[in-house]
């Protein structure tokens, strides 16, 4: 299988050495200002003979990126956040192109499980009034987005199983190199009950990132990581 990968900053380094770890070719690595990039922007040479790219960059570029890539009739797995306004963009143009897209909020399978466990409680909690509930996330200074698309999926998951809430506090705090911690409390006047995940480092969205890649090589349509999750947690 041959990939490329898109935005070769920290995190394209890291799903490059996974990616070659799991026996797959890095045919391409896009980036403009990175010097050990094999090529400066997305066109038909760059990503000739590509399975599936993998996006990793700004919210900025992240929808100019996915049309570009569609338009060349490659499939692709979106990483960066912060872009969901365009989202209907997207889905256009993989519709239009023929091809299949997978994007998520947070690629680590560990946050996937963390989301699973959040349906799981948030089920039991919507018999209990007593309790509040309130989401903090932690990143890295140089995250641009916030709150975290992944803090915003633990509260869309939240609001939907626990139909009287409508909205939920999100605090975001960036500080140092954090990779990332989502921590969820639901306290009432007698008790706290908190549910958290932390990153220990960028490997765990690197090798979600290389297995949806994996995944989404040979299909046609717009996915999200619960798509894949859904064959991997029964």
């Amino acid at each position: 299988m041959n990939i490329a990968i898109i935005g070769y900053g920290k995190m394209g380094h890291i799903i490059e050495k996974i990616a070659l770890a799991r026996g797959i070719n890095v045919k391409a690595k896009i980036d403009p200002f990175a010097k050990d990039a094999t090529h400066k922007e997305i066109s038909k040479e760059s990503l000739n003979g590509i399975d599936a790219c993998i996006e990793f960059t700004t919210p900025d570029t992240a929808i100019e990126n996915i049309k570009k890539i569609a338009a060349l009739k490659k499939n692709i797995v979106v990483g960066t956040t912060g872009w969901y306004d365009k989202i209907e963009e997207a889905k256009r143009a993989v519709k239009e192109n023929n091809i299949g897209l997978i994007y998520s909020p947070n690629f680590s399978i560990g946050v996937n499980i963390f989301f699973r466990l959040i349906k799981d409680i948030s089920g039991m909690m919507s018999n209990f009034g007593d309790y509040k509930v309130s989401i903090t996330e932690a990143h890295h200074i140089h995250k641009k987005d916030a709150p975290s698309g992944t803090a915003k999926k633990i509260a869309e998951i939240i609001k939907e199983n626990i139909k009287k809430i409508s909205n939920i506090n999100i605090k975001s705090i960036r500080e140092g190199e954090i990779p990332g911690t989502h921590t969820v409390n639901f306290e009432s006047n007698a008790d706290i009950i908190k549910l958290e995940h932390e990153a220990k480092n960028r490997e765990g969205f690197a090798l979600g990132a290389v297995m949806a890649a994996e995944w989404i090589k040979g299909k046609k349509g717009f996915f999200t990581i619960e798509d894949m999750m859904k064959e991997i947690i029964k």
